[in-house]
């Protein structure tokens, strides 16, 4: 017997993703049968005189029909808690981490994330050749499946088929599109996506981006010195990689942010200025002032306030160069402090000398009394629409102790400081989303943030489970290149690396902010694995005949920990429950109470379905909850069962029992 999942799988075509979306935004288009209008919808491009569809122009690659399907596809695997941790050190948190493959998270997320994520930034692979990436698909379709799906002859079946285990800029492409078509989902209204990326393929990823979010949607392709060089190339040594900005919706993210007074910058710009208010009222001279801003705009979110460290009746400014021009003006300026002329700059001053004494009189020159160059003062507050700049450095100072005692086995993890001025841009309470984990970068900058302004971020990461060891014929385990130091340092997974720099960086951050940490510090996390079900309980579901009266096989048990292979102490009702939740839209920390029936545990979830997962359910039971739904007792709007737990006899028993409430009470089967 197939699931349900499966059984809609079957039916995705490769633009089954594309006509749900189409359907969600112009739903005018479809028939009542679902089939969508083309006729109508070319009607209304010709009122406009657009000539879209005959012109124009689209990236195309081996493969693309196959990502545009998996795109389409829902999730094929089983959401199971990390008992240990949920109910342990990560009770009370809101942030969440997912070990499984991105892809099977991303479709789970589809269901209770849509349109609720704020920011995501990820670091994909980048196919360089030497960072490991190979197509991982292993094309469990038949030859003949593939013809049908994609309409395929035999040559390009074995096109398609090529890329696998390839390194190529189609698998890589291949890999990549669902990927980003399922996150750009995620993303609210005024969402924003990074991507960062290095210069193999970055021209592909841009295309690609283009396609998905659209060529209006582009924001910036921040351009990262990362302060080493590459000596891989014939002539030219880099040291730079990409990060390309793209947003759900430009316009409703420039109404967002366009129309505040402070810009993208709001937060941070109060933030600063309040620190400075509090300087000044500290009884500190200005030069103690300035020192101390020197040292608050070392912190990432105040590192676009660099040179703000000077104050005067206008408020904060920076110096700039008077000089630094070419034939400019040789005219000495007086200097009212040393009541004598400075020096001129080379090649002259930048301004006039009649907009030198307009700026004199408005108190816009800083003179000096040590004989040095004067400068021009450029204020904050006349500064307000400053963004960060296209190029960024990383920081040259290593970004944190903890990194040190951590000993990472990653050979280039993200810089912290990098990631850190990327996410302060954004609101105080945003939701981030990074689904390449590494070394959990990403985390750690939403712990340090929050550390810093008493912010509510909260991050969603997820990690691949990747093996830092193989078992040789002999039994032994033996590291897998690239991953000697991470399996020398007792990690057998990367999941695990990401997981133990969540922990460590928490535990430093509480310790060099004990006196100023906020009581409600979110420094865990909530863990969940996204596994397949073995195989001998997907025989079990095959095997499955409903109509049969008795049921012979423990196939909730199929779905705990232990009979996965896996840790976290999960039951099988457990498991069942979560993956339920996540796929009818509920957070991750929805509030479920468990409700009984004679001796039966059913569980019910923030008043609205009442969920029936494990064996044993009978006609006591049916009874005693047609009473409490009829009397009232119990307010449900649908009732959720697993429908492998119960026979024919007890399924009809209980539909034709709903069936006759007054208050309609939906039954639900899920297989």
């Amino acid at each position: 017997m197939q699931t349900d999942n499966e059984r809609y799988n079957e039916t995705v075509q490769p633009n089954t993703a594309f006509l749900n979306e189409l359907k969600e935004k112009l739903p005018k288009f479809f028939t009542k049968e679902g089939s969508f209008d083309f006729d109508k919808f070319k009607d209304q491009l010709k009122n406009k005189n657009v000539n879209e569809l005959s012109e124009g122009y689209q990236l195309d690659f081996i493969g693309k029909d196959y990502a545009r399907r998996q795109a389409g596809e829902m999730p094929s695997t089983v959401i199971v808690p990390d008992e240990k941790q949920n109910q342990g050190e990560g009770k009370d948190s809101k942030n969440l981490f997912f070990t499984g493959d991105n892809l099977e998270v991303l479709r789970h997320l589809q269901n209770n994330y849509q349109n609720k994520i704020d920011v995501i930034y990820i670091d994909p692979p980048y196919n360089t050749g030497s960072d490991g990436f190979v197509y991982p698909d292993s094309f469990e379709y038949s030859d003949e499946k593939l013809k049908d799906m994609f309409g395929l002859d035999d040559d390009q079946v074995e096109r398609l088929k090529s890329i696998q285990g390839k390194s190529s800029h189609s698998a890589w492409l291949t890999f990549m599109y669902p990927r980003l078509v399922l996150a750009k989902r995620l993303l609210c209204k005024e969402g924003v996506i990074f991507i960062s990326i290095d210069s193999n393929e970055q021209a592909t990823l841009r295309e690609i981006s283009e396609e998905i979010f659209g060529e209006n949607q582009f924001i910036a392709e921040i351009i990262r010195n990362t302060n080493s060089s590459k000596n891989n190339s014939l002539f030219i040594s880099t040291s730079h990689d990409y990060c390309l900005v793209y947003g759900k919706n430009r316009q409703a993210l420039e109404q967002k942010y366009g129309d505040k007074k402070w810009s993208v910058y709001k937060n941070n710009v109060d933030e600063y200025l309040k620190r400075v208010k509090n300087l000044q009222t500290s009884g500190l001279s200005s030069r103690e002032i300035a020192n101390e801003l020197k040292q608050l705009t070392k912190y990432p979110r105040f590192i676009d306030f660099t040179n703000y460290w000077y104050i005067d009746e206008r408020g904060l400014y920076r110096k700039d160069n008077i000089g630094g021009v070419k034939n400019g003006n040789m005219h000495p300026l007086y200097n009212p402090i040393t009541k004598k002329n400075d020096p001129v700059p080379p090649n002259g001053y930048r301004y006039s000398p009649e907009k030198l004494k307009e700026l004199v009189k408005e108190n816009r020159i800083q003179f000096h009394t040590d004989g040095s160059l004067p400068a021009v003062k450029r204020y904050l507050n006349e500064n307000l629409k400053q963004r960060p700049k296209a190029i960024m450095s990383d920081d040259q100072r290593p970004d944190d102790k903890l990194l040190k005692k951590f000993k990472t086995p990653f050979s280039n993890p993200k810089q912290l400081s990098f990631i850190t001025r990327i996410l302060s841009i954004f609101s105080k309470d945003s939701t981030f989303l990074d689904f390449f984990a590494g070394s959990a970068t990403t985390a750690h900058a939403v712990m340090k943030l929050n550390s810093q302004d008493n912010g509510k971020r909260r991050f969603i990461m997820v990690q691949l489970p990747e093996k830092t060891y193989h078992v040789n014929k002999n039994g032994t385990e033996i590291p897998t290149d690239g991953g000697e130091e991470a399996y020398k340092l007792g990690y057998k997974s990367v999941d695990e690396i990401s997981r133990q720099r969540i922990k460590m960086a928490s535990e430093q951050i509480r310790e060099d902010n004990e006196l100023t940490l906020p009581k409600d510090f979110d420094g865990s996390f909530k863990h969940y694995r996204v596994v397949k079900p073995v195989k001998q309980t997907l025989e079990e579901i095959d095997d499955f005949d409903p109509n049969n009266t008795n049921l012979f096989t423990e196939m909730v048990d199929g779905f705990s920990s232990k009979s996965l292979g896996i840790d976290g102490d999960a039951s099988g009702e457990e498991t069942i429950l979560t993956t339920w939740l996540a796929k009818d839209g509920y957070s991750f920390d929805a509030n479920v109470e468990e409700v009984k029936f004679d001796n039966y545990a059913a569980h019910k979830v923030e008043d609205n379905r009442l969920y029936l997962i494990n064996k044993g359910w009978g006609a006591d039971q049916t009874k005693e909850l047609l009473n409490q739904l009829g009397t009232h007792q119990l307010e449900v709007q649908s009732v959720v069962l697993f429908g492998y737990s119960f026979n024919v006899a007890e399924l009809r028993e209980l539909e034709n029992g709903l069936k006759q409430l007054d208050s309609k009470v939906t039954l639900i089967k899920r297989y």
